[in-house]
């Protein structure tokens, strides 16, 4: 086949399925950002998105965007059909606009689109944390983001939700188009490691038995729970004095907004609850490469993972495949993958107190987690290897 594959960090969630195209021979192009990190020996066509021109009123800010990167890759698109190259099938990530236009340029051509996530006003993520309500100005925001989200499940032949949970956020007329597949995590490499050693920066190496806590996000913010987390902490460390927290994210905002008296949400926590922590047992490591984030998840203890009810990240995923003890909030998708007592132990976001005692004993009474933690492995294994996310793409790609 003549995969066409658009991504605006090209390939994010597509990495897999990218590489299993090229082992089997089909001929792949990706289009994507001038900042896509892109894959070796995979032909890479980028647009610069700084330099499109956007503008309109501000609730129609998403839209202006998504037509913007729309025409950019269509014009990328007629270069390529006009060179010869015209695709058996189009996968897209659609959620930033550069789908818009490939029905246009290639009206028989089957089209693939991924759908992470539908807003809503209330009853997912906007809204959940107390005292976070949307406004008029939000709903309206909202609301004309959902258009882009609508015209391209409209434009697309078939689409694909990571979980069940996201598939149900997307309106019912259109789950119908809408197939339910993880695109899979590495669960050869992401796996249990007796001899896994984790150096900290004043030279301690950590490693498995060790009671440590860890905690993961692209960056420290709300959606993730980082806040959560640092509320339970002065408990954590009053109950477990050996403690060591290692928490691993930027100070950047990739979902939410960022606080309003603080440079970041990091430092605001610190400010509040900074004075009532041991810090030389909590240690920030920002972003780390993914060789020291895979260590630091082989000697984990106790690894916690809270959200909003939103996208489910791949590091809570890659932790149960590392076998560790996952502490995960009672939120969707969370829920569709931990079985509290089972392959993992899960908790209610806002319960500070309970977090702080599940943390206890997972860093007390290691031993009697030891089955959860296999399970947790097991199940990742068996549900989201990414051999098990290629195979369902390509059923995606071929259309099965």
């Amino acid at each position: 086949m003549n995969v066409i594959v658009l991504h605006r960090n090209f390939p994010g969630q597509f990495r897999h399925i990218v590489r299993h195209l090229v082992q089997g021979g089909h001929r792949v192009v990706g289009v994507g950002n001038a900042q896509a990190p892109g894959l070796p020996g995979i032909t890479l066509v980028r647009y610069d998105s700084r330099a499109l021109k956007i503008t309109g009123h501000r609730h129609m800010a998403t839209i202006s965007s998504g037509v913007a990167h729309g025409e950019a890759v269509a014009h990328i698109l007629i270069q390529l059909r006009d060179k010869g190259f015209v695709p058996d099938v189009v996968l897209a990530h659609p959620g930033w606009g550069e789908a818009l236009y490939v029905k246009d340029v290639f009206p028989d051509v089957r089209l693939v689109s991924l759908f992470e996530f539908y807003y809503h006003a209330t009853g997912v993520d906007v809204g959940f944390e107390p005292g976070t309500e949307a406004d008029f100005d939000q709903r309206a925001n909202l609301r004309c983001r959902n258009m882009l989200h609508l015209t391209n499940l409209e434009l697309c032949d078939a689409a694909v939700s990571p979980t069940n949970w996201q598939r149900s956020v997307h309106p019912a007329t259109y789950q119908h188009k809408i197939q339910v597949a993880h695109e899979g995590v590495d669960t050869t490499l992401m796996a249990p490691d007796p001899l896994a050693r984790y150096a900290l920066p004043d030279g301690r190496a950590l490693k498995p038995g060790d009671p440590v806590l860890t905690y993961v996000a692209r960056h420290l913010e709300p959606y993730r729970g980082f806040h959560r987390l640092m509320l339970a902490l002065p408990e954590i460390q009053q109950r477990c004095p050996e403690a060591v927290a290692v928490i691993v994210g930027g100070d950047s905002v990739s979902y939410g907004r960022a606080p309003k008296d603080a440079a970041n949400w990091r430092e605001k926590l610190l400010a509040e609850v900074g004075p009532r922590l041991d810090l030389s047992r909590v240690v920030f490591t920002g972003q780390i490469p993914y060789r020291d984030y895979r260590s630091l998840l082989q000697v984990s203890a106790a690894h916690v993972y809270l959200t909003y009810p939103f996208v489910l990240s791949w590091s809570m995923l890659e932790a149960m495949s590392c076998g560790c003890l996952v502490l995960g909030s009672t939120t969707p998708p969370v829920m569709e993958v931990l079985r509290h007592g089972e392959n993992g132990l899960a908790f209610d976001f806002f319960d500070a107190p309970a977090l702080a005692t599940l943390v206890h004993a997972a860093l007390t009474r290691p031993g009697d987690y030891a089955s959860l933690r296999q399970q947790a492995r097991q199940d990742i294994v068996a549900g989201y290897d990414i051999n098990a996310g290629v195979a369902r793409y390509m059923a995606l790609l071929e259309g099965a």
